[in-house]
């Protein structure tokens, strides 16, 4: 079903525009319009995120920057002179919904970066949405958009190419303004001139450039989307050569995986799920290039046509196949949100795995006539469910807490296999209150262990689920005094002395060598070659160390293979010889 258009057919447009839909008005304002808006748009852009970030994060001054980001994009891309109010509209709305997601997710973590996993399915969101409300304001009587499914599939595609073509081409027209304005700036600057290089040195500039170029040129292509359109078409063409290279690809993998078997992939090295999925997304952009918007446009080679059923049937088995492996890191290893995100797109690769697949077993030949009112059902649940996915409803961090925590009761897995790092940086205000809970466990591992994690000012500091650095967690959680071998044997050290060395932060993550020299002087070693001492201060009788070795301590090359819980420990006496002047030592010792 096609609804009527909006409104009746404008007159004949003039010579510099050459648009599409006999419904559009010429615009020849709508590039300096559009450059303008840029250009605001980056001033204001540039004011939000010129900050100086070692003062922390500023999750309203994010949320404000990517309302403004979004929302000039949405309206530079979507806008015709029909209706414009509804374009500002729809761009503000995605604009505010994407500012609370980047609001929520730059609080989220302890690095306060918006760019989490709900920001980027914000912007998968508003991707589907744009050509769905621009193919809605091209022919909807009125602003019911609940009838979205009622669209003619033909204009949905093209918008949706198009937006894709002219987006892709007014990035590559910013980097050449870029490239020219550069040109430009070293010219004058050989004749003494340089205001161009100090305007280009400037961050404001660069944005309200980029912004100008921006709108600039995505107003041209508009005021001439037919040029567009056969652009459009020559991509398409362009692709569509490509599908039956991968469909053979395909076809040839899929078969020999009966043979193999399931278990390479797993040994590859590569994320197969990651992969899998990279696959089937070619996959689909291949076959749509290949069948086009509809009937008349599908490829008249039959070959290609074959080569787009193939890709199309070839999306479940690799949406399984990436399903599965979800599955199996889920099983090994437990929740964390990037795995809740993983299992989620590849459900959503099966439903249109699923979909495809039917409509190559029930069309046949005109598979595609099937599967195109499938696509734009499938692509409203899409941006509906990525919607849902990216506002603060649903907690992915949280249940990846519980989950998390459950292994590590359970004994599933060990203190020093756990995610740490992952508990304190990935899963949010609840991995953290966990952290804290867990601090305060009677089981000194775990608890030094969340104690570090807490304390961890960035991700590198938190003990890690890499088995490589188990050990050094391990240590680190220990107390000092498990740490410590203390020497000549039967020697005792202070409590005060304990925590004087603990504190130092010393022997944080390597077991040291504490030798008592007397009363008041401690020598401490570690692998590696270096030696410090503390010396208890005569008038505080408080312990202090050393910065640097002091003369009569050299270092001693002990080197990482030594075991210093057996190794052979001892002080001996050494003759040096030195330059004295007046009294007083000068230079360093010599045989």
């Amino acid at each position: 079903m096609t609804d009527a258009p909006a409104s009746p057919p404008a007159s004949e447009s003039p010579r510099l525009s050459a648009r599409l839909d006999e419904n559009d008005l010429p615009w020849p304002l709508r590039p300096w319009l559009l450059a303008a808006v840029g250009t605001l748009a980056g001033l204001i852009f540039y004011g939000l995120v010129d900050r100086d970030y070692g003062v922390g994060p500023a999750p309203l001054r994010d949320a404000l920057a990517a309302f403004v980001a979004v929302a000039t994009v949405v309206f530079l891309l979507g806008v015709e002179r029909r209706r414009w109010h509804w374009a500002a509209g729809f761009a503000l709305a995605w604009g505010a919904v994407i500012g609370l997601i980047a609001w929520h997710a730059a609080g989220y973590n302890v690095g306060g970066s918006p760019f989490e996993w709900p920001f980027w399915s914000g912007i998968l969101a508003v991707l589907v949405a744009t050509p769905l409300f621009q193919t809605r304001r091209d022919v909807a009587p009125d602003w019911r958009f609940w009838r979205l499914w009622q669209m003619p599939y033909a204009r949905l595609h093209s918008h949706a190419w198009a937006d894709a073509v002219i987006g892709a081409a007014g990035l590559a027209f910013v980097g050449i303004t870029f490239l020219l304005i550069v040109l430009i700036g070293q010219m004058f600057k050989l004749i003494g001139i340089d205001l161009i290089e100090r305007l280009l040195n400037g961050e404001w500039f660069g944005w309200m450039l980029a912004g100008a170029a921006f709108g600039g040129s995505v107003g041209l292509l508009r005021e001439r989307d037919r040029l567009v359109a056969t652009l459009q078409r020559l991509v398409m063409i362009v692709l569509a050569v490509l599908a039956p290279v991968l469909a053979a690809a395909l076809v040839l993998f899929l078969l020999s995986l009966i043979g193999t078997g399931l278990t390479p992939l797993w040994e590859s090295g590569f994320s197969t799920a990651a992969l899998m999925m990279a696959a089937a997304a070619f996959a689909v952009l291949l076959a749509n290039a290949a069948v086009g918007n509809g009937r008349d446009e599908r490829a008249g080679n039959r070959l290609l046509h074959v080569a787009a059923a193939a890709l199309v049937a070839a999306v479940l088995p690799l949406a399984a196949i990436a399903f599965y492996s979800m599955y199996l890191r889920v099983v090994q290893y437990g929740w964390t949100p990037e795995r809740i995100w993983g299992v989620i797109a590849a459900a959503i690769a099966l439903a249109y795995g699923a979909a495809g697949l039917w409509s190559v077993v029930r069309g046949r030949h005109d598979f595609d006539e099937l599967l195109r009112p499938l696509q734009q059902k499938l692509a409203i649940g899409l941006m509906l469910l990525a919607t849902i996915l990216a506002l603060p409803v649903l907690d992915f961090g949280a249940i990846s807490t519980r989950d998390q925590l459950a292994r590590l009761t359970s004994g599933a897995v060990k203190a020093d296999k756990f995610d740490w790092a992952a508990m304190a940086f990935d899963f949010g205000p609840a991995g953290r209150r966990a952290l804290e809970a867990l601090e305060k466990s009677p089981q000194k591992e775990r608890a030094g262990l969340a104690k570090i994690a807490l304390k961890a000012k960035y991700r590198g500091e938190a003990p890690q689920s890499d088995p490589r650095r188990g050990d050094d967690a391990v240590v680190a959680a220990k107390p000092i005094e498990d740490k410590l071998r203390v020497l000549p044997a039967g020697a005792a050290l202070a409590p005060d002395a304990y925590a004087a060395i603990d504190e130092s932060g010393y022997c944080l993550s390597q077991p040291c060598i504490a030798y008592r020299i007397d009363d008041d002087h401690i020598v401490v070693a570690r692998l590696g070659d270096h030696v410090t001492l503390f010396e208890r201060v005569a008038v505080t009788r408080q312990w202090r160390q050393y910065d640097e070795h002091p003369p009569s301590l050299a270092p001693a090359t002990l080197g990482t293979a030594v075991d210093l819980a057996k190794a052979t420990v001892e002080v001996r006496p050494v003759a040096r010889r030195q330059l004295f002047v007046n009294g007083k030592p000068l230079g360093d010792n010599f045989p």
